[in-house]
């Protein structure tokens, strides 16, 4: 049975202020976030908000996983973040100038949850990007948590080459296809997906999937 409850989620820039040439990657960045949000049907569209952080909701735990998946593997080479996800209800408290203010436990445990995934790869989990808060006892954090930190762990240790054959495979792109678009052989494709870890991302996702339907 799926959640009926949303899914908050808080994104930020990995070390923004490192970033060279701000202004060329933030466009860079929302062209990224606008085709994970045609891959993924949110709530809210995963969108800027202020500075360097952007936000989005989800209709479910595993929208929100595989949307925040592809979010990193759809970056440009060398820029990476982090997000806070929270499993809550909310609720419209007014309209801003970029759209519906809201509220509810579900921003409270996205926020929990990205200052904790601060903590922990501040800590000894250099890897993490992602953490998980809920209220709702059906999606445990330790079971989402657990699936995050693997994932990261495996996503953080891509080359470029592996996250966009990782991403071209969500898409449905073949490997005949992805082949082509890489100047590689067929055989290279099946073997990156195997060597980097993304046919066991994709695997994991569409399993996560299945046990919420």
């Amino acid at each position: 049975m799926s959640s009926d409850l949303p899914v908050a989620v808080v994104i930020d820039l990995v070390k923004s202020r490192q970033i060279t040439e701000r202004r060329s990657a933030q466009v860079q960045i929302e062209t990224a976030f606008a085709l994970v949000n045609s891959l993924v049907i949110p709530v809210q569209p995963l969108e800027a908000t202020v500075g360097d952080e952007f936000q989005a909701v989800y209709e479910s735990v595993s929208a929100a996983l595989e949307a925040t998946l592809l979010a990193r593997l759809a970056l440009p080479a060398g820029i990476d973040c982090r997000f806070g996800m929270g499993s809550g209800e909310l609720w419209s408290v007014g309209t801003g100038a970029t759209g519906p203010l809201q509220d509810g436990p579900g921003w409270w445990l996205a926020r929990e949850a990205i200052n904790e995934a601060h903590v922990r790869e501040d800590a000894r989990t250099p890897s993490l990007r992602s953490w998980y808060r809920s209220d709702d006892q059906r999606y445990p954090e330790a079971v989402v948590n657990a699936q995050l930190l693997v994932r990261d762990q495996v996503v953080g240790a891509m080359s470029d080459r592996a996250r966009r054959i990782t991403l071209g495979t969500f898409r449905g792109l073949s490997q005949a296809e992805l082949a082509a678009s890489e100047q590689i052989s067929q055989s290279a494709v099946s073997q990156s997906l195997r060597r980097s870890g993304g046919s066991a991302l994709v695997s994991s996702l569409e399993l996560f999937a299945a046990g919420a339907a």
